[in-house]
């Protein structure tokens, strides 16, 4: 496993141990049910997991014995049941609480053997957790119980009811504490007793289901600026400074800007909705308008009216308020986790001589070489082949970068330049095509690569351990060269928040996103597999029974003794035990070795199969790598009937394409040479990008103007787009439409809908709408939040153009008012903020 502190097999396993059986079968039923598998294969995955399989371990190599469930359904069969034994457990203690303290009836345990999350099981618990020091203990403790229940029962008046009250000198609570409480006048006695009372209708539960569900339905949050003072400061959440929306329909996006525009202290938040309704209902329900005389009917009036205001009003708005931020983190942890696999499982350019190159202007342009095996090369003095020049302002010494440039790329037989996306990119771009396209004998070719975290990795201790000899400065330059060969490879060496691929990834929950992107991470890396004479400690680290510790064991001895010449010397590793073995060594390849099948995705367990396999073809093991023929005459009947765990088609297969990669061919998106800055956009244009980033509002896009432009959901096809992550994911290359630009703001609008749809333009061009951005954190290369607002009722043009997070009941534009269609420069604007200018 990775080093991310998260929950074990083995731990949960040992949690595990405190339910019954009838608990776990339970759990199984309820898992295959909602995750549409037989329970026979969540119970295969259970025993397997709590034994300490990892997920890609049993993804890859207990086919049979979970019948071929795949990496995807495994990670979510693993979160749900981590949480079902979570459940199972609070439910367990809740249910002990309520059976001491002799409150638990048949009904209440109905309600928690039925409840649905842990927020539903502790508003369960909530009327029933002691509090010792609260009202309605205090006046319980003064004696104030009799008065209360005469009130609920009897024809008096509160004041008939306290008449025979005796104030006590002293109050003491159940375990003889004194408390500090005066209860000597009527006001005071009279407060008493309505708080037991309405302590006591706390816990009328159904009452507040019903409550709760109407409440839902009617409420809306509202946000505006906290001060005057704020509203330069917190510029960026102009759009919240007076803003009222459906709390039920509201985006999750919008929440988590308005939490953030809170959490900087520039927004206020509140709930509004509707209180005598819901008041009346309480009324009802208690039979409070049928209470005699009328003063008694007054004062339970009042009790309810402060059930209502007082307790569990605050405690739904915090509830519906909560779910909808669990709701929304977890869309965001979502979000990040897809982007991140894409871009770990981007096309590699392999095995190639590569330039990397970190643009900038005042700190010059920094470079260095790595190898086809990814590492610095040396020169004739066995020194680091790195470089810095400053051909742009103010020094401009063009003409002698150009020179040492065209040198390194002569000279080490260079081929391609790897550019970083920053500062001066463009610029640097067009001086090394300029430099290619003057000497013929150049063979490399220049590739705009994605930089972000790169100089966080430059100032890691990992970096430090491995370019230890090179300036901190042009370690970045190392690091976007590898991203180029390989970007898994590097971009394991770097925290994925620093990746630049999330979604308000700082207001999400901070152990689940680690959780959830380590996740990511493991699946991708063991995806792939690993050189372990080549892999560096950050990505071993992420191999199945892994950890940072044996990872690093294996790099220590590895420069010790020299490269593994076979996975069976891994057994030699310390703290590499056999059930870590077990876990990795099918993960990790030996290329070169003294068995072929260290080199393939065989695991070791099976080798005796293949010789079985052998036997049948009279062949040697390499004639039948890779030989389709031979490996289909094999006859795997009865050696599939004699196994449990080994799938004999999925050896067949890896023996057919041996350590095939799964992630896709290298490609590039070509920029226009002619297009360096926002100020060269025109609407109308036409460009190819890259997709930098996904959200649930729309994708970003990179065309090599400094500032990734916004695809909005409504802009991404003609038909209806429920999910963005459905129709792109990042690196992907694609075409946009120029079709909104504010030089001022650095925003651009692209849509990908062809040409023939682009809507007719008014004569006179809308005025700017007042937008913000969507949060930045949801952008490459941005750590500034900003907020996405659209229109509560905006036009719309056709089905396409609803956002599957906030659909409109306002009837659809006919086709006469064309200038109000999306598309239009102010609609855009209007419907999402875009990204600024990179920095």
């Amino acid at each position: 496993m990775s080093s991310t502190d998260t929950l074990t097999p083995s731990q949960t396993s040992t949690k595990a141990q405190v339910l019954d059986a009838t608990t776990h079968a339970n759990i199984h039923d309820k898992l295959a049910r909602a995750l549409g598998i037989k329970t026979a294969q969540v119970n295969a995955f259970v025993k397997l997991y709590d034994d300490g399989a990892t997920v890609p371990f049993i993804a890859r190599y207990r086919k049979e014995k979970t019948q071929d469930l795949d990496d995807a359904q495994l990670r979510a069969l693993e979160k749900s049941l981590n949480y079902e034994r979570d459940m199972a457990t609070r439910r367990l203690k809740i249910t002990e609480l309520l059976s001491t303290q002799g409150n638990l009836t048949d009904e209440l345990q109905t309600r928690i053997d039925n409840a649905t999350s842990k927020l539903e099981l502790e508003d369960i618990y909530l009327p029933y957790r002691p509090r010792r020091r609260s009202p309605a203990a205090k006046a319980r403790a003064a004696g104030l119980d009799v008065a209360a229940q005469a009130v609920l029962t009897q024809e008096v008046t509160p004041t008939d009811a306290l008449a025979d009250y005796q104030a006590q000198s002293t109050i003491t609570d159940e375990s003889g504490d004194k408390i500090d409480v005066d209860f000597s006048d009527i006001e005071k006695q009279l407060a008493g007793v309505q708080a037991i009372i309405v302590d006591e209708w706390t816990q009328a539960l159904d009452l507040l289901d019903n409550l709760r569900s109407g409440f839902a339905k009617t409420a809306s949050i509202v946000s505006s600026v906290a001060s005057d003072e704020k509203r330069e400061v917190g510029e960026k959440f102009k759009d919240y400074f007076e803003h009222s929306e459906s709390l039920a329909r509201l985006p999750n996006h919008r929440l988590l800007a308005m939490l953030r525009g809170r959490q900087e202290n520039v927004l206020g938040l509140k709930i509004e909705g509707e209180d005598t309704p819901f008041i009346e209902k309480i009324i009802k329900h208690f039979d409070v308008d049928t209470k005699v005389p009328a003063e008694r009917q007054a004062f339970l009036t009042e009790a309810a009216t402060s059930l209502w205001k007082d307790k569990w009003r605050p405690h739904i708005e915090h509830r519906l308020l909560t779910e909808k931020r669990l709701t929304a983190e977890a869309d965001a942890i979502d979000v990040f986790a897809n982007n991140l696999q894409h871009l770990l499982m981007s096309a590699p350019a392999g095995r190639k001589v590569i330039l990397g190159v970190d643009p900038g202007i005042r700190h010059g342009v920094k470079m260095a070489i790595v190898d086809a095996q990814g590492h610095v090369m040396l020169d004739g003095e066995d020194k680091p082949v790195v470089a810095t020049v400053y051909p742009f302002a103010p020094d401009n010494k063009m003409t002698e970068a150009k020179a040492v440039i065209d040198q390194l790329l002569n000279t080490y037989n260079v081929d391609l330049v790897a550019i970083g996306n920053g500062t001066a990119s463009r610029e640097t771009d067009t001086m090394i095509k300029e430099i290619l396209a003057a000497n013929n004998a150049l063979k490399a070719k220049a590739v705009i690569v994605n930089e972000s975290g790169a100089s966080v990795y430059s100032a890691s201790e990992l970096a430090s351990d491995e370019l230890a000899n090179m300036d901190v400065s042009v370690r970045g330059a190392v690091s976007i060269a590898r991203r180029l060969q390989d970007p898994l490879s590097e971009l394991v060496k770097v925290d994925p928040k620093a990746i630049g691929v999330g979604q308000y990834q700082h207001d999400v929950n901070q152990t689940q996103l680690a959780d959830s992107l380590d996740k990511v991470t493991q699946d991708s890396v063991n995806a792939v597999g690993v050189d372990v004479n080549t892999a560096s400690p950050a990505i071993l680290a992420h191999i199945a029974g892994l950890n940072k510790n044996v990872a690093q064991q294996i790099v220590t001895y590895r420069k010790e003794h020299g490269a593994f010449d076979s996975r069976e010397s891994l057994k030699s590793v310390p703290r590499l035990g056999a059930k870590t073995f077990e876990q990795a060594a099918g993960f990790l390849r030996v290329h070169g070795g003294s068995n072929p099948l260290d080199a393939t995705g065989v695991h070791p367990e099976s080798y005796a199969l293949v010789d079985s396999l052998l036997a049948q073809t009279g062949k040697a093991l390499p004639e039948i790598i890779g030989n389709d023929s031979a490996l289909n005459s094999i006859d795997t009947t009865a050696l599939a009937a004699n196994d449990e765990n080994i799938s004999v088609k999925a050896i067949i297969e890896e023996l057919a394409k041996p350590a095939r990669d799964p992630r896709p061919e290298f490609k590039t998106a070509n920029f226009r040479d002619d297009i360096n800055s926002i100020k060269d956009l025109s609407e109308g244009m036409t460009l190819e990008g890259v997709v930098t980033n996904v959200t649930a509002f729309g994708c970003f896009v990179d065309v090599g103007v400094h500032q990734d432009g916004l695809v909005h959901i409504s802009q991404m096809a003609n038909d209806f787009v429920a999910d963005p992550m459905n129709r792109v994911k990042p690196g992907d290359i694609i075409s946009v439409r120029v079709i909104a630009i504010d030089e001022k703001r650095g925003r651009i609008g692209f849509s990908m809908k062809p040409e023939a749809e682009k809507p007719v333009r008014p004569a006179v061009k809308p005025p700017l709408a007042n937008t913000t951005n969507d949060e930045k954190a949801s952008r490459p290369r941005s750590n500034r939040p900003a907020a996405d607002k659209r229109p509560s009722k905006p036009k719309r043009q056709d089905s396409s153009n609803r956002n599957s997070n906030d659909r409109s009941k306002a009837p659809r534009a006919e086709k006469a008012e064309a200038p109000s269609k999306m598309g239009t420069f102010g609609a855009l604007l209007q419907e999402a903020g875009v990204t600024k200018a990179k920095k």
